[in-house]
């Protein structure tokens, strides 16, 4: 049996924050990626089950936990902006969800990432109104046919409703709702196609999957990831928080700069120890089994990536 034992959050409440309950309960790390058990085709079918609550934040922003990425609802007169779409599976509840929070329609979604649990409700969200706002390599990689090695699956190109409509590069600012709304281009990190989102005005800003609240992330070494940028990306994000932030993660319970901060040297620790022995001639085999996450693994192992695993995507980039 896996274990999650990261303090003040309970397995049960990141399965559910993450939208993957139903997928986690069906892999360990071990086997996560053989190609009969794939976690795509897996947590896409747990969609159809999961629940999708509502945390209300401050002024009029949201966050909708249980589909997918963590998605961010900016509410008001001129129409819902959402942060990443979650899957299609879920349309009913979600739906459900933006209902409670107001009447208002769907007007723009963002998309933090390409990834498939960020995009997969792109084109029923774009149906039902949304232009679609993403980086340029999102839009490259959604179109093509992309292979994630590390997941062991092969993403067909997806349908023309569901590509982003309009693309930025280094970033965008504009009012939206009465808020300020900042996209910034982080650069290659989890991939090369990752912005953050900030609504300054309440001080709520959206990482992506730049940050895993409570866990080890996954780095996308197929699509221009890597852990420097991973540090580089959650350096940016400290750089732009403060003490008194609401920070939404990609995946995980909302959270603030402490739990970052905590996220960061983890990183850099484990990138030291790893990068150490591989300059040192250490092969894949002798650094896994040197366990150089084991003073990290009661914390951050037993969601979808353990300590094994993630030294195995650490030592891929150093």
């Amino acid at each position: 049996m896996c274990l999650f034992d990261a303090p003040g959050i309970s397995r049960r409440d990141f399965l559910a924050a993450a939208g993957l309950a139903g997928a986690a309960a069906c892999l360990t790390p071990r086997h996560i990626f053989a190609e009969d058990a794939s976690l795509v085709t897996l947590a896409r079918a747990s969609a159809a089950k999961a629940e999708v609550t509502i945390q209300r934040l401050r002024g009029n922003l949201s966050v909708l936990l249980g589909s997918g990425g963590n998605i961010a609802v900016l509410s008001g007169p001129d129409g819902k902006l959402l942060v990443d779409a979650g899957f299609p599976a879920s349309e009913p509840k979600i739906m459900a969800a933006l209902a409670a929070i107001g009447p208002e329609p769907i007007k723009h979604l963002v998309n933090t990432h390409w990834h498939f649990d960020h995009t997969d409700g792109n084109e029923w969200l774009h149906a039902a109104g949304a232009a679609i706002l993403a980086h340029g390599n999102a839009r490259k990689h959604l179109a093509a046919t992309t292979r994630v090695a590390d997941w062991n699956f092969t993403f067909p190109p997806a349908p023309a409703g569901a590509l982003p409509t309009s693309v930025v590069t280094t970033g965008r600012t504009w009012r939206w709702n009465g808020t300020r709304v900042a996209l910034t281009y982080y650069g290659p990190s989890h991939t090369d196609s990752d912005i953050s989102v900030s609504f300054s005005d309440v001080d709520v800003f959206h990482t992506g999957d730049t940050w895993w609240n409570g866990v080890y992330p996954f780095i996308d070494y197929s699509t221009g990831g890597s852990i420097t940028g991973m540090i580089q990306a959650t350096d940016a994000n400290l750089a732009t928080v403060t003490s008194t932030t609401t920070i939404i993660p990609g995946h995980g319970p909302v959270g603030d700069k402490s739990q970052l901060s905590e996220y960061r040297d983890m990183l850099i620790t484990i990138r030291d120890k790893v990068g150490g022995l591989k300059k040192r001639g250490a092969s894949l085999e002798d650094v896994v089994a040197a366990k150089p996450t084991a003073a990290y693994d009661a914390r951050w192992s037993g969601f979808l990536i353990d300590g094994d695993f993630f030294t195995r995507l650490v030592y891929e980039g150093v």
